[in-house]
C-alpha cells in the first residue's frame, strides 16, 4: 500500500481509498506533502490538518471546474467535479462526529458527484428505495441495452459511501459486461447514516428485501438474477442478507467479517488497526448506541457464526493476504462453512497479485476485476446467456493461450 506517513495507518488508508476511488496522484500528492508539516500534535489537531488539506484539494479542482463550465468544457469539467467529490469524501470520513465542519463538506462531497454525473456522461441514476417510512439513496448504473438485464446490489461498510464504490469502476466493467449495479447508501452509511439517521441493524435481510422490491419495479432489470455484493463490514453484511433473503441469487464477501465482533473484543485491547479516528465514537454512530457499553452488548451478534450454511446460491469469497483490520482466517471460515452453496470459492490475493490490504486499497483494479468476471461466468451460468459472442471469446482466449 501507498504510505506517505510512516506509521500513521490510518492516513496511509484514507490516502490509498482517495486513489483507488478516482483520485490522481498528482494531487493526492500535493495534499499529502502540505500535511507532512503538520503531523505533530494531538489527534484532533492531526486530524483538523487532515481535514483542512484534503478540502483544500476538493476545493481548488471545483475551481478549476467551475473555469471548465464557464468555457464550456463541460466534460472535463465533470470529471474534476468528480475528483473533488473523492477529496471531500476524503476530508469528512476521517472526523469526529460533532465536527460541525464535516456537514458542509459532505453537502459539497454530494453536489460534486451530482455534477459530475450531470457533467461527465458517465453513466449513473440517482434512485430512491423505498425503506420503511424512509428510503435509501442510490446510484442505479446500466449497460446500454433497452432489455431487462441481471443486476448486482453493491453495499459499503463501516465508513465508506456510494460514490466511492462508484468511483472503484466495477459497476462501469459490469455495465460492459450487459449488467446492471445498484449502489447503496444502507442504514448506518453515507447518505442513509448522515442525512437521514438510519442506523445498521443487525438483520441486513431487512435492507436487501428492500432493495430487491424497488428492482422487482423496474421492467429494465431482470429481478431473477439479482447479486449481492458487499465491501468491508459489508462482509458481514452481504453474506447475512444472502442467507436470508432467498431473492439474492449469488454473492460475494469482498473481505471476510464473519465475525465482527471479536474484532471489536480485539480492538479493545488495541489489537488490529483502525479505519477512522474517533472509531469507538464512529462505531457507536453506526449502530445507534449511546455509549461504548450499549454497542459491545450488540457486538456478540454481529456474527455469521451459525448462518454461513443458510447460503444455498454461488458465493465468492475475496480477501487480502496482509489485511491489518480483518484477519485473512475469516476468510477461510466463512469459505469453509458454505457446505450449501452449489458453487463455492475463496480467492486470497497474494503479494505477487497486489490486493493484499484490507478491501484491495492497495490494488482495487486487479480484485475487482477478478469480482467481475467471476460475476460475469455466474450470471452465464443463471441465466443460459451464452451464446456465439461466448463462444468466439473462448476461441480468441484458446489463440491468445497458444500464442503466448
Amino acid at each position: 500500500m501507498f504510505e506517505p506517513f510512516p506509521h500513521k495507518y490510518v492516513w496511509n488508508l484514507s490516502v490509498g481509498l482517495a486513489l483507488a476511488v478516482g483520485g490522481q496522484i498528482g494531487e493526492v500528492d500535493r495534499a499529502c506533502q502540505a500535511l507532512r508539516g503538520r503531523i505533530g500534535g494531538d489527534d484532533d489537531s492531526a486530524a483538523q490538518a487532515f481535514f483542512e488539506e484534503w478540502c483544500a484539494l476538493g476545493d481548488r479542482l471545483t475551481r478549476l471546474a467551475r473555469a471548465d463550465v464557464d468555457a464550456s468544457r463541460l466534460r472535463s469539467a465533470g470529471l474534476k467535479f468528480g475528483r473533488a467529490a473523492a477529496y471531500y469524501q476524503t476530508a469528512e470520513r476521517m472526523q469526529s462526529r460533532s465536527y460541525a465542519p464535516r456537514q458542509a463538506a459532505y453537502a459539497k462531497a454530494l453536489e460534486s458527484f451530482h455534477l459530475f454525473l450531470k457533467l461527465s456522461g458517465e453513466p449513473g441514476q440517482r434512485v430512491e428505495i423505498p425503506y420503511g417510512d424512509s428510503s435509501l439513496p442510490g446510484i442505479l448504473v446500466r449497460p446500454e441495452t433497452t432489455a431487462a438485464v441481471p443486476c448486482v446490489i453493491f453495499w459499503n461498510g463501516l465508513d465508506s459511501t456510494k460514490e466511492q464504490i462508484y468511483g472503484t469502476g466495477t459497476a462501469q466493467e459490469l455495465a460492459r459486461r450487459g449488467i446492471a449495479s445498484l449502489i447503496v447508501d444502507t442504514p448506518g452509511a453515507g447518505e442513509a447514516l448522515r442525512l437521514r439517521d438510519l442506523r445498521a441493524t443487525v438483520d441486513t435481510e431487512v435492507w436487501a428485501a428492500a432493495c430487491v422490491d424497488y428492482l422487482e419495479t423496474r421492467t429494465d432489470i431482470n429481478s431473477d438474477c439479482v447479486g449481492l455484493v458487499a465491501w468491508s463490514l459489508g462482509g458481514y453484511y452481504g453474506p447475512r442478507a444472502t442467507a436470508f433473503e432467498p431473492r439474492i441469487a449469488f454473492g460475494v464477501a469482498w473481505g471476510s467479517n464473519y465475525d465482527w465482533g471479536a474484532v471489536q473484543e480485539a480492538r479493545l485491547k488495541n489489537e488490529g488497526d483502525r479505519p477512522v479516528p474517533h472509531y469507538w465514537e464512529h462505531v457507536q454512530w453506526v449502530w445507534g448506541r449511546d455509549s461504548l457499553e450499549e454497542f459491545m452488548e450488540i457486538a456478540p451478534s454481529i456474527t455469521l457464526r451459525g448462518i454461513v450454511d443458510r447460503i444455498r446460491v454461488p458465493f465468492l469469497v475475496v480477501h487480502g493476504e496482509h489485511d491489518r483490520q480483518i484477519p485473512v482466517t475469516y476468510a477461510h471460515r466463512l469459505y469453509d462453512e458454505l457446505t450449501n452453496s452449489p458453487a463455492p470459492e475463496l480467492k486470497i490475493f497474494t503479494d505477487e497479485e497486489g490486493g493484499v490490504e484490507h478491501c484491495s486499497v492497495d490494488n482495487i483494479p486487479v480484485v475487482r476485476d477478478f469480482i467481475c468476471d467471476w460475476i460475469d461466468r455466474t450470471v452465464t451460468d443463471l441465466t443460459g446467456r451464452a451464446g456465439s459472442e461466448d463462444r468466439q471469446v473462448e476461441l480468441l482466449a484458446k489463440n491468445i493461450r497458444t500464442s503466448i
